[in-house]
């Protein structure tokens, strides 16, 4: 079995932390146990360009119960958890191509060599794997069934793809499924982004100025956190109804060319590029920390930060200081890349076992219906959102009414009014 990992010395530690997770992941461990019996992804390929948490390593499992051959690489070059990528290869001889730090040079060669693999299903998160695929190696399409696609920045490259008519294949937009977004992007993003910013910095947030740049749902979670934990909450925002709600929910909305000057910690999370760049430097405070919480190292700009600094230095182990030539000090964390996971763990286990329980079930329903699907972005079935959310209430031990045949009748009448 080919692979490529840091080493296999931590396979141990990998396993202690995969499993602690799986404890917190019920749901996939309900379709696990059924995937187990029932084999629906038997001798199906997929190849899985996520990033390799101890949550993923349970979805890879769960994938490889299923009959599946399940490859993995990182989808970020800082987002890898050594010790699972260990895990995944000595316990399970599924195998991992990722490294925590690979240089982009390595990042784009461990997909080339899951691609190497001849795929048949394509796991993404922010669609690099399944852009490859369509530039680079095209004489693969023919043997592809389909793909899920797991955040909001590769949702919108794939719906470009569509638009533009190049999108080969069919792909389920998992990051939009309700049990997802609602859950995952808010409250996982939420914490996970604070988590990675306290272990980064030790900061007390308390009374500090936080801008949120970005009031999606992702956005939303670092608000409402940051306001949780006592900070003083900027938003901006370049949509009306986004920035109308962040101001109904109780937060400064400007924009960026103000906040910049008020913000002491900022957090972009547009999937956009270039949200804070030079103009904002310049007047940004002495010693503000600057993050990233979206899927690429592209919302912050890097090059300008570099360009304007007379030096930089490492202040902490995620931490690199820029002097500018004013003498105030910018601080970026990970290099611009997703804190949470460059600088934490990541989203608890507990809410990616929906966004996972999702890609699961989203594989087998490619399978049983790979010749109904044309080549677009599909949602994710109603069907599946609804029994994951089920699932996901079973399991904590909440119960639901359930409507009475009046209710029913009611609700499917229209003769019925006051």
């Amino acid at each position: 079995m080919k692979y490529d990992i840091k080493d296999t010395k931590k396979a141990q530690e990998g396993k202690m932390r995969v499993e602690w997770a799986e404890s917190k992941m019920l749901v996939l461990r309900l379709i696990k146990e059924r995937f187990a019996k029932e084999k629906p992804l038997r001798n199906i390929k997929i190849a899985c360009c996520l990033h390799v948490t101890t949550e993923t390593a349970n979805l890879a499992i769960t994938l490889k119960a299923g009959g599946a051959q399940v490859s993995l690489c990182a989808s970020n070059p800082l987002s890898t958890q050594d010790d699972v990528a260990s895990h995944l290869v000595v316990h399970h001889n599924i195998p991992v191509f990722a490294i925590k730090g690979e240089n982009n040079t390595i990042y784009y060669q461990h997909i080339k060599t899951l691609l190497d693999q001849k795929p048949q299903i394509t796991m993404d998160d922010g669609a690099d794997l399944v852009s490859m695929v369509h530039s680079k190696r095209k004489e693969l399409i023919k043997n592809i069934i389909g793909g899920t696609e797991e955040t909001t920045t590769g949702v919108i490259r794939l719906r470009s793809m569509e638009k533009n008519k190049v999108l080969a294949y069919p792909i389920f937009a998992v990051n939009d499924a309700d049990t997802k977004h609602l859950f995952d992007n808010r409250y996982g993003t939420g914490q996970s982004t604070m988590d990675g910013i306290i272990r980064a910095t030790n900061v007390l947030i308390a009374g500090k100025n936080v801008v949120v740049c970005g009031y999606g749902w992702c956005g939303r979670g670092a608000a409402m956190r940051a306001k949780g934990l006592g900070a003083n909450v900027i938003v901006t925002e370049v949509n009306p109804l986004r920035a109308l709600e962040a101001l109904m929910d109780g937060y400064w909305v400007m924009p960026m060319a103000e906040a910049a000057k008020l913000g002491d910690i900022f957090i972009t999370l547009t999937g956009d590029i270039s949200v804070l760049r030079k103009e904002h430097f310049k007047v940004m405070k002495d010693g503000v920390i600057v993050c990233n919480s979206g899927h690429f190292n592209v919302e912050i700009d890097v090059g300008d930060l570099k360009k304007m600094s007379k030096k930089n230095r490492k202040a902490r182990s995620f931490v690199q200081e820029y002097t500018l030539q004013n003498g105030r000090k910018i601080n970026l964390i990970a290099e611009g890349r997703l804190v949470n996971l460059a600088a934490a763990e990541g989203h608890p286990a507990s809410v990616m076992d929906m966004s996972f329980a999702n890609q699961a079930l989203c594989a087998e329903f490619l399978i049983k219906n790979r010749k109904k699907l044309e080549s677009k972005v599909y949602p994710v079935p109603e069907q599946i959102d609804v029994k994951i959310a089920r699932l996901k209430l079973k399991s904590t031990g909440i119960k639901i009414d359930v409507l009475t045949a009046k209710q029913k009748k009611y609700l499917n009448s229209w003769q019925i009014g006051t």
